[in-house]
């Protein structure tokens, strides 16, 4: 069953049935809990909260894109697995309107399908990724960050403009000269890499 609006304490969550949203979820350690407070900090003199917030987001985004900690995923076979399993249910669970496997992060453009929860199917993808990149890694213990960041699409520019963050942060982040090139996104499964 949906969920509707809810909050488990730090992140506000949208979750209605078919509903378009762009879901964020990252390594464990690609941005430290201490980071995002000392932002929290110097982002206090900003009185609007709304902007506040946005700017916050700004700068996890920015902070992600430079690929700090492990960023398994830069070692293909690792890329590889996430991207298996968000394809391994499209269109059945959900449909994939754009996907994106950063260094340290993942980012889905979704509309899922009727009987769907947005929190299980993103804890899908997190234990199922979580057992195989260990167990190829030789490891253990927390891969992901225990939440992730969702956001309703309001209307088609919003869908636009998400797709587009979405296909380009390859680019953006200097990991390729066009969206085609990266092969771990919706965009370089396009071009048939």
């Amino acid at each position: 069953m949906n969920k509707g609006i809810y909050n488990r304490g730090y992140l506000p969550h949208w979750d209605f049935p078919r509903a378009l949203q762009v879901v964020n979820f990252r390594l464990a350690d690609s941005v430290p809990a201490s980071v995002i407070e000392n932002w929290k900090k110097e982002l206090e003199k900003i009185t609007d909260d709304d902007e506040r917030h946005r700017q916050l987001h700004r700068n996890i985004a920015h902070y992600e894109d430079v690929g700090y900690g492990s960023a398994i995923f830069r070692d293909t076979r690792c890329a590889e697995i996430v991207k298996d399993e968000l394809l391994r249910h499209a269109g059945s669970m959900y449909q994939l309107h754009a996907w994106c496997v950063m260094p340290n992060h993942v980012h889905v453009l979704t509309m899922l399908s009727e009987h769907q929860v947005l929190s299980d199917v993103v804890k899908q993808w997190k234990g199922a990724t979580s057992i195989k990149l260990n167990r190829l890694l030789g490891q253990s213990g927390r891969l992901w960050q225990p939440d992730y960041y969702d956001r309703y699409v309001r209307d088609m520019d919003h869908f636009y403009n998400c797709r587009s963050y979405i296909r380009n942060n390859p680019v953006k982040a200097e990991l390729c000269e066009r969206p085609e090139d990266w092969q771990y996104s919706s965009a370089g499964m396009e071009r048939g890499l």
